[in-house]
């Protein structure tokens, strides 16, 4: 494959994949709960998934192995992270977000050495100490916000990149043999959307999707199929092109999502957002692997 074609590629994914963050934005616009906005975002995943693996011929497995390999994904990838993302996307500005979900690499650092499955590295730990500094950046200064009483909900936005951390560096070291990401992600959205649907149910938080749809609605499955779309092919760009090249996806979508929110939804944003998002993009630039990496871990 041609460099032109790998940088076009590249773009067109992470702008894909960046699109999805002003849609969060908009699906919870009208106070769709987090249970009812996850149990239907699974559902819509699992039909695109489901056709993927119909014309793969490939399907997961439910041994012991892979049940709890697929209920840790769906906790750690699902359950967990797009909670506090869709409490947290109600309250800040879609841009915002977007720079937050940047510091996922860093977390995975942290997390990697906790668990010593990394060598300290100065300069990485650098870019770590970098993104923290951003997080810093967008809820200390009472101007970074367009509403400072608002700064919490930074705090719990940021429990998603912690649990996509805690993901990643689960299915480097638990991932069974012989299952793709592919076959993981729709194993692990079978299994979550039978947890996630009886409790939107039973708490009352169900969505009903019967009625006439209005930008919510849309929002919501167009940012699940973009999603699936922006996962697969990444899947592939990464055999193409290699881990390492592919890696810096996490960049394209970081910057799309802070320019499509501003686009989409008008935000506009202080000096200290934008000084946060060129701290956080140097600490994804410190952060990043040299060499190759296990997973695709920069964005989600």
């Amino acid at each position: 494959m041609k460099l032109s074609s790998k940088i076009f590629l590249l773009l067109a994914l992470g702008i894909i994949w960046g699109m999805t963050i002003p849609l969060t934005k908009i699906a919870v616009s009208t106070g769709h709960q987090p249970i009812g906005l996850i149990a239907w975002q699974l559902i819509f995943s699992i039909g695109a998934l489901g056709a993927i693996s119909v014309l793969r011929r490939v399907w997961p497995t439910f041994n012991r192995e892979n049940i709890i390999y697929f209920l840790m994904i769906g906790a750690l990838g699902t359950l967990l992270p797009n909670s506090f993302s869709y409490v947290a996307a109600a309250q800040l500005p879609a841009g915002v977000m977007a720079i937050i979900m940047a510091s996922v690499p860093m977390f995975s650092l942290a997390v990697a050495l906790a668990l010593r499955v990394e060598m300290f590295s100065a300069m990485r730990f650098a870019g770590v100490l970098l993104g923290a500094a951003a997080v810093v950046m967008l809820v200390g200064p009472e101007t970074s916000l367009p509403d400072p009483q608002k700064a919490v909900f930074v705090l719990v936005a940021l429990i998603a990149p912690v649990c996509y951390a805690c993901e990643g560096n689960y299915i480097a070291l638990r991932a069974p043999r012989g299952v793709d990401p592919l076959i993981a992600m729709l194993g692990a959205s079978l299994l979550t959307v039978l947890i996630a649907a009886p409790v939107a149910l039973a708490s009352g938080n169900w969505i009903d999707l019967s009625t006439p749809w209005g930008q919510p609605e849309w929002a919501l499955l167009a940012s699940s199929l973009l999603h699936v779309v922006a996962y697969t092919s990444y899947i592939s760009l990464v055999g193409k092109t290699g881990p390492v090249f592919s890696s810096q996806i996490a960049y394209v979508v970081t910057v799309a999502g802070v320019f499509l929110s501003a686009l989409v939804l008008e935000e506009s944003y202080s000096t200290w957002v934008w000084a946060a998002l060129a701290v956080m993009l140097s600490g994804l630039a410190l952060v990043q692997p040299r060499r190759a990496v296990k997973r695709a871990e920069a964005v989600k």
